[in-house]
């Protein structure tokens, strides 16, 4: 009789330590004995999954691909065995989230210890960028992220909302002047996101009109944080969500500028995810603490 379910198990193990001998202390086993359970999955699959070298074992597109499934299949049976054992979903088990920089810095990080408190068997493991991850190829269980979404098969919940704004330091506004209109802006220093096109979305208050204005500067940068820093040292204006540079706002360390111009409807952040009838209870609880607890901003 085959074991399915052992070798997914292995397999996964493999996947996340890259080893067969890494993978085999974690499963007290030895290495030959999760080489050759690789090999029969393989055998009866009629695929390769992982690529072999001298230094590390990387999944192909196929095991990718397994990888993903397996996954789903094993917190359902963790589940599942959860609910049977002690009557109850006990959110347990490795959660790899993806979060933008600014917010999760400045929002996600001061709930963390209050979430591992109330979920102690949980192990977070919180990745900061800017960059829009693959949840598949970055192995990430939930991302978050701002903006308009791109159609996909995965599942959005809302967390809160955002407002885009303009800033500077007071002493920049001092010697380079307060900007009145978005076209100002082609006489002053914009501080850019290094992935994002140069240019800044407004809308004109008279009629509604969206308005594209081109900008530049003498520096980018690849999160909020970094930008933050610089726009405070009064380098240039910082087009920016307003969870990033609420405090600096309310304290006077920044000045937000051009807010008639401001497009009317905040910025929905999303906590994204692959949908699942049976979605693992640790993934659940994230989304559900981050929505009882992250303000809405953008009022």
């Amino acid at each position: 009789m085959d074991n399915r379910l052992g070798e997914m198990e292995i397999f996964t193990r493999v996947a996340a330590t890259g080893s067969f001998s890494a993978a085999a202390r974690q499963l007290g086993q030895t290495p030959s004995a999760v080489s050759r359970a690789i090999t029969r999955l393989e055998e009866r699959l009629r695929v390769r999954l992982l690529v072999r070298s001298t230094r590390s074992l990387t999944p192909t597109p196929e095991g990718e691909a397994y990888l993903a499934e397996a996954r789903l299949l094993l917190d359902r049976l963790a589940d599942m065995e959860s609910r049977i054992g002690r009557g109850t979903q006990t959110p347990q088990g490795p959660l790899r989230v993806s979060a933008t920089v600014g917010f999760g810095a400045l929002v996600v990080l001061p709930l963390v210890p209050a979430f591992l408190k109330t979920y102690p068997q949980v192990q977070l493991d919180l990745t900061l960028s800017d960059a829009v991850v693959d949840l598949w190829q970055e192995r990430t269980d939930l991302a978050l992220r701002s903006g308009r979404l791109k159609a996909s098969s995965l599942t959005a919940r809302r967390i809160t909302t955002m407002r885009r704004v303009v800033v500077a330091a007071p002493d920049y506004l001092a010697r380079r002047g307060v900007p009145r209109h978005p076209a100002d802006l082609g006489g002053h220093d914009a501080l850019l996101y290094n992935f994002q096109p140069p240019e800044w979305a407004f809308r004109d208050p008279a009629t509604g009109e969206a308005l594209r204005q081109p900008v530049r500067g003498p520096f980018a940068g690849s999160d909020g944080t970094i930008l933050r820093q610089v726009c405070l040292a009064g380098l240039g204006l910082l087009r920016t969500g307003d969870t990033v540079v609420a405090a600096d706002i309310a304290e006077g360390r920044l000045v937000e500028v051009l807010t008639d111009y401001a497009p009317p409807e905040p910025e929905a952040l999303h906590a994204v995810y692959a949908g699942h009838p049976h979605l693992a209870t640790r993934i659940r609880a994230f989304v559900e603490f981050l929505a009882a607890h992250v303000p809405t901003c953008g009022r």
